[in-house]
């Protein structure tokens, strides 16, 4: 049983949606108004203030369970578990979301966007990934109902983990990818075009502008992504409550963390397998290492696990980088 079910929360999903939404406006309506460049700092104290209001959540949900449990015995144990599993969600989202930075530099490299016009293609991205990400944890909840479809998707994530810790590179070549052949024959492109709309309109035609393709090619990126990320946090938790924040959260601070990361994405060369070994660990989570503890293994372990995992490949990353650089 669900112990925060959609039919009694519906009034916490409408509340919660409604921070974001509000959120979203006062950083397009007050903080980027007019176009610019996102600098270091900038973007630092964007991402330093998304983690804050995680944090800042997760505190305040765990005195709400308290509230709920009880604050002794099963009822405080139970709390605990529960943001610590909105605490693992959240790191497993933030750790995953690095692949996303990297497509955001090989689109915004291919199209030839300028950092005058990023942050205004990934906050229309970030709109279009709440929604599709909403769609995709409202289906998992009723799907993962079933052991057989946990099972399933257990499989998919140790698989995919497999493939990504043995490619041979994190770029792509997008004109390769199928969509960009689908959305050359589904819109009128003028590749010349200034980067500043995402269309425009020339002797009464309408063309698509590179700033649209960009667009429409992150939403796509981060829909594949979805499948891997979405059943990654229901393996370390059944509440879809907790699988929507953490994930939402994450998704928020993605704009800030690409600008303040893009000028050290080389440096983080080795991170790609720290993220395939975190699919293939809550992938086995999924299909074997749960119902070999009664159901349910120990969010804590979980959580120092990926720590470990993601945290050892980030410093294998700086390390390697650094002598690199002294030679």
């Amino acid at each position: 049983m669900l112990i925060f079910p959609f039919s009694e929360y519906w009034w916490f999903y409408l509340g919660f949606t409604i921070f974001v939404l509000g959120m979203l406006a006062l950083d397009l309506g007050v903080f980027h108004r007019k176009a610019h460049e996102v600098t270091f700092r900038e973007a630092s104290l964007w991402t330093l203030t998304w983690f804050l209001l995680a944090g800042v959540f997760n505190i305040g949900f765990y005195f709400y369970c308290i509230s709920k449990l009880g604050d002794a015995g099963e009822g405080l144990v139970k709390a605990k578990q529960l943001a610590l599993e909105f605490l693992t969600g959240f790191v497993v989202e933030k750790s995953l979301a690095v692949d996303n930075i990297f497509v955001f530099a090989i689109v915004f490299s291919y199209f030839g966007i300028p950092r005058l016009y990023q942050h205004r293609v990934l906050f229309f991205g970030i709109l279009g990934a709440l929604l599709f990400r909403a769609l995709f944890i409202a289906l998992g909840s009723q799907l993962m109902a079933y052991h057989a479809v946990v099972v399933f998707f257990g499989l998919v994530l140790i698989v995919t983990g497999i493939k990504m810790f043995f490619s041979e590179s994190q770029m792509m070549d997008p004109e390769r990818v199928w969509f960009m052949k689908f959305l050359r024959r589904l819109f009128r492109i003028d590749p010349s075009a200034a980067p500043s709309r995402f269309f425009i309109k020339r002797d009464g035609v309408r063309y698509a502008t590179p700033l649209f393709l960009a667009l429409l090619f992150i939403e796509v990126s981060d829909i594949l992504f979805a499948i891997d990320s979405v059943p990654a946090i229901f393996a370390l938790t059944r509440e879809p409550l907790i699988v929507f924040t953490s994930n939402i959260f994450a998704i928020l601070g993605l704009r800030s963390m690409f600008f303040m990361l893009s000028g050290a994405l080389e440096k983080f060369r080795y991170i790609k397998y720290g993220l395939a070994a975190v699919l293939v660990f809550v992938g086995l989570k999924m299909a074997w290492l749960n119902p070999a503890f009664d159901g349910k293994f120990p969010v804590t372990w979980s959580l120092g696990i990926i720590v470990c995992l993601i945290g050892g490949s980030i410093a294998v990353s700086w390390v390697k980088a650094r002598s690199g650089a002294e030679r």
